[in-house]
């Protein structure tokens, strides 16, 4: 009964590491949060274990159940990713998860010092980059204007450069029935531009994203 009580130990601090880097993904309103998070991290060290133990016989071998965890993440992470707009989404999110399973196979061996430190340093690193990049990064943002009116995309063009933002314009499109601007803005910039892009464009047919 000890040992058994060692192993829900393992695995239930195992999810208890996974789920705070869930957490922090949630606050960020990812795809996956706290609650993939905590399961994969605890099904991952359910697998240790049972790799380790559950097989008495020497002629198994002891890793192949767990070695089968870091491919098969894969498939969950890949879930996660998405492609929109011609911007990838999810990757960091994809890269959390598989960490989370990282620290399950850590907690299941038993090696609760190093999952502590991944976890924490894996937390900081996502909080710094969240931080560096709200306040120094860029985004793109487009504005698409559905109308095919000489006129209109005259007017757009003038608020653009009213604003000042033609040295943000990357890339123009222009067809038959719309005209796509995509601007890239600093990231702590990009709400207050979309918002006044809003209130300027009122009376034209513009898709602000």
């Amino acid at each position: 009964m000890t040992i058994e009580w060692n192993f829900i130990l393992r695995i239930f601090i195992a999810g208890l590491l996974g789920g705070l880097i869930g957490f922090e993904r949630e606050m960020r309103a990812k795809e996956a949060g706290l609650r993939t998070h905590f399961v994969v991290a605890l099904g991952s060290a359910l697998f240790m274990v049972v790799s380790q133990y559950a097989f008495g016989d020497t002629t198994y071998d002891r890793a192949r159940v767990a070695a089968q965890v870091v491919s098969g993440i894969g498939f969950i992470g890949a879930g996660v990713i998405i492609f929109q707009k011609n911007a990838v989404r999810g990757i960091t999110t994809a890269a959390g998860l598989w960490v989370a399973a990282a620290i399950g196979l850590t907690c299941g061996s038993e090696m609760y010092t190093l999952a502590v430190a991944a976890t924490l340093i894996t937390v900081i690193c996502l909080e710094a980059m969240h931080f560096i990049t709200r306040n120094v990064g860029e985004k793109n943002l487009t504005i698409t204007l559905l109308s095919e009116s000489q006129e209109d995309l005259t007017k757009l063009i003038s608020i653009i450069k009213e604003m000042k933002l033609g040295d943000t314009i990357q890339n123009v499109s222009i067809s038959s029935n719309s005209s796509t601007f995509e601007l890239h803005v600093k990231q702590k910039d990009y709400l207050r531009i979309a918002d006044n892009l809003i209130d300027k464009t009122k009376g034209l047919k513009v898709e602000i994203s």
